[in-house]
């Protein structure tokens, strides 16, 4: 089959989950290609391209697409369309809300001339993290209503995406699945702790929904009961100057990186913490408890279906919350590693071929 994936943002979990899904299909003998966004991403998400580079024998191609909805949109639709048009895809999958709306729409266009063409859709989380109250997410809302008329398969990464799918716009009028993002089988080996290890450590995009605030103000919370307390925050974004801006007016240990390889990364600290306000199922997350660190963990999006939703390493998106169990585990450092899920458990249920051959069989309905 000759695939391509479209997506706005080249960084984060939809970026990584593109790439293992390029790498699983191209050994299985298919022709894949990528469309997304020239203006985001830096060096290291450039690296990252290096590496899928070998997967993708019909190329990256990116042009500049717009976060939100404007007048450049027009121009920018147009290029994509004709650029995938040219692609000839016999699967279109669309990843996040402006993917999954070039696959859908320009998808349907495109089957006028190629009858056989799949239209496939996964959300992660994207519209909807949005409130229903709002004008902004009864709008996206009625879009994504809409647009399941162009879907052949909608696809969700975890049971809270679909559950919120459900709730916030309907049940689907397409086909639907559950597939969970899943690890490469080298992902499950070991990260040892180096020895000038921080504390704690956070990666991740630098923005208020991944939590980084409430990071810095438990960390300055914990500090009042662990006065040399330590940390590094690894990634990139633009409200870091702000984050950089509130460490030093509280005088906290920490040290900003930027973005590297999460398994670089790990050894760096020896409590990893995921603060985040939203998410549909995190890949930093599965990433960290593959390479065996211990972590506390916001009960939000998909990432109780990982820990187990009474994992006592789960805490609500707040610093007061996280703060308690940072505590704890500063207390009692054998305490959280204890708490982690099974090893095994883990490969069972979160592994990249198993993702990729569920997802290949959907494809083939499809097309």
């Amino acid at each position: 089959m000759r695939i391509v994936h479209t997506f706005r943002s080249p960084v984060g979990g939809i970026f990584r989950h593109v790439r293992d899904l390029a790498s699983a299909q191209h050994a299985a003998g298919h022709e894949v290609a990528i469309v997304c966004d020239s203006t985001t991403g830096g060096d290291h998400e450039n690296r990252l391209f290096k590496t899928v580079e070998p997967f993708v024998s019909l190329g990256i191609h990116r042009i500049a697409m717009q976060r939100h909805v404007g007048i450049g949109d027009l121009t920018t639709a147009i290029r994509a369309f004709n650029l995938i048009g040219d692609l000839e895809p016999d699967v279109l999958h669309g990843h996040g809300a402006k993917g999954g709306f070039y696959a859908r729409f320009f998808g349907t266009l495109l089957k006028r001339r190629r009858k056989s063409l799949g239209r496939l859709y996964s959300p992660h989380g994207g519209v909807l993290h949005y409130d229903p109250r709002s004008a902004a997410g009864r709008g996206y809302f009625l879009a994504e209503r809409q647009l399941e008329r162009f879907s052949d398969h909608i696809l969700f990464v975890s049971d809270f995406e679909r559950q919120t799918y459900l709730a916030k716009i309907g049940t689907p009028r397409a086909p639907h699945s559950l597939v969970y993002n899943g690890l490469q089988a080298s992902e499950f080996e070991p990260v040892e702790t180096r020895t000038d290890a921080a504390d704690f450590l956070y990666i991740g995009m630098m923005r208020d929904l991944k939590g980084p605030d409430l990071f810095i103000e438990a960390l300055a919370k914990t500090r009042e009961r662990f006065p040399g307390v330590s940390a590094h925050m690894v990634g990139d974004g633009d409200d870091l100057p702000r984050y950089r801006a509130r460490v030093s007016a509280l005088g906290l240990a920490v040290t900003f990186h930027s973005a590297m390889p999460a398994r670089q990364a790990f050894g760096m600290a020896k409590v990893m913490v995921v603060p985040s306000r939203a998410e549909a199922m995190p890949y930093i997350v599965l990433e960290a408890l593959g390479a065996r660190r211990p972590m506390i963990a916001t009960a939000v999006g998909g990432i109780p279906e990982i820990f187990g939703a009474n994992s006592p390493a789960l805490a609500e998106p707040t610093a007061d919350s996280l703060v308690a169990l940072m505590i704890r585990a500063l207390e009692d450092r054998e305490w959280l590693a204890a708490t982690m899920p099974d090893a095994k458990r883990l490969q069972q249920h979160f592994s990249a071929t198993a993702m990729a051959g569920r997802i290949e069989s959907i494809y083939r309905k499809c097309a």
